[in-house]
């Protein structure tokens, strides 16, 4: 189970709302509204403890420890941004944390504290970590921890993924080789099939796509925010051929655009043993390729004809999947819920397997609304849990 998370240095904004799941689930399933008022709240929970944020003052002001849930209200009395972490100080592992509380700020962090030994960790920014004094709580059970990932981890399933994306690279060099020669030969019917093949195997690669850079827009870009929408001269790229496939144009207009993205994929792939992809990125990536699926591919956004996007979003599913067996030796010590997340992902996947018919997928627009209501909340909650997964490797510094 993961541990109680505010902040976002390097998580996407857009998970500020899933991050409070991650604390409902810490929490026993809901969010607890804590009184702020004198004694104890109407569940018999501590009112919150102010604690001290500061170089020189880390965790001063937590005295009186009890076990049970408790909210501290995380006073930074420097001068400058800090990070703050509750761990064990002799297994440091970590309870809860906070990031980016400002100079004159002050941040709450909720918890369950049981038997055990508890500091706070201060990691003032563009300064060494220092760690304040220890608290003992006699009885209870502690919630939730996790050790912390550091950088140095989350390196070798980094370089197992970029390994797995340079072969995926090869196969899109291959597929969209096949694409362009049926173009060419003015095999419309057999362009479209091999678009479908070169565009889910690229799309499996979900997870490398920052590291792509402005390749990603030349090879899978869309016409948002170009003057010409489609009939646009930089629109490019995949959707550009499905445009042009889906829509009848000859072949004649379609070799220049399937040329370009041949070039694109190929180019990519020849830098790749370049390329360096951030360790730290990859636990986000996991979850912002559903997020975007949900967001995209489930509400039909990035259909320009082919009526493919299930079956977009089913790729992304095992892109997905890709790269939580990479981190899998990573999550298995820290995340409880590991087992029934895969299980998760599973389900998610017979769910869309099941609107396939004779190797067609109906357009997303032609699904019932239970159908299509169905899909979005299966979907919706491997976003959710996948935020976990997120938070729990987004590298922490220590020192």
């Amino acid at each position: 189970m993961p541990l109680p998370r505010l902040g976002t240095r390097s998580l996407s904004g857009r998970m500020a709302g899933v991050l409070l799941f991650a604390l409902a689930l810490v929490l026993g399933g809901s969010l607890l509204a804590l009184s702020l008022g004198d004694g104890r709240d109407d569940g018999g929970r501590a009112r919150p403890v102010t604690v001290e944020v500061s170089p020189s003052h880390c965790g001063r002001g937590w005295t009186r420890p009890a076990p049970g849930v408790q909210t501290f209200d995380l006073r930074n009395t420097s001068d400058r941004s800090a990070e703050v972490y509750l761990e064990d100080p002799l297994s440091h592992v970590v309870f809860g944390e906070v990031e980016g509380v400002g100079p004159g700020t002050t941040r709450q962090l909720t918890v369950r504290l049981g038997k055990g030994s508890y500091a706070f960790t201060c990691v003032p920014e563009d300064a060494d970590a220092v760690t304040g004094p220890r608290v003992r709580v006699a009885s209870g059970r502690r919630g939730p921890g996790a050790a912390p990932v550091t950088e140095h981890d989350l390196i070798p399933p980094a370089i197992a993924y970029q390994k797995w994306v340079g072969g995926g690279l090869d196969e899109v060099v291959r597929l969209t080789g096949t694409l362009r020669r049926a173009i060419d030969r003015g095999d419309l019917a057999g362009a479209r099939s091999a678009w479908l093949q070169a565009h889910l195997r690229y799309e499996r690669l979900g997870a490398a796509y920052d590291a792509f850079g402005d390749a990603a827009a030349r090879i899978d870009g869309t016409d948002a925010g170009l003057p010409g929408g489609v009939q646009d001269k930089d629109f490019t790229g995949f959707h550009r051929v499905e445009y042009g496939l889906w829509h009848g144009e000859p072949a004649g207009r379609l070799r220049a655009p399937a040329a370009a993205l041949v070039k694109a994929v190929t180019g990519l792939r020849d830098s790749w043993a370049q390329t360096r992809m951030d360790p730290a990125q990859l636990g986000l990536r996991a979850h912002e390729i559903l997020e975007d699926t949900l967001r995209l591919e489930l509400t039909g956004r990035t259909d320009f004809g082919s009526g493919s996007t299930l079956a977009t979003a089913r790729a992304n599913l095992d892109g997905t999947r890709a790269v939580l067996t990479r981190l899998r030796p990573l999550l298995r010590t820290r995340y409880a819920q590991l087992n029934e997340l895969e299980e998760k992902v599973d389900a998610a996947g017979h769910t869309l397997d099941g609107f396939r018919h004779d190797g067609r997928w109906p357009p997303v627009d032609r699904l019932s609304r239970a159908q299509r209501e169905r899909t979005d909340s299966v979907v919706g909650d491997l976003v959710e849990r996948l935020a976990s997964v997120a938070t729990l490797c987004d590298p922490r510094r220590t020192v």
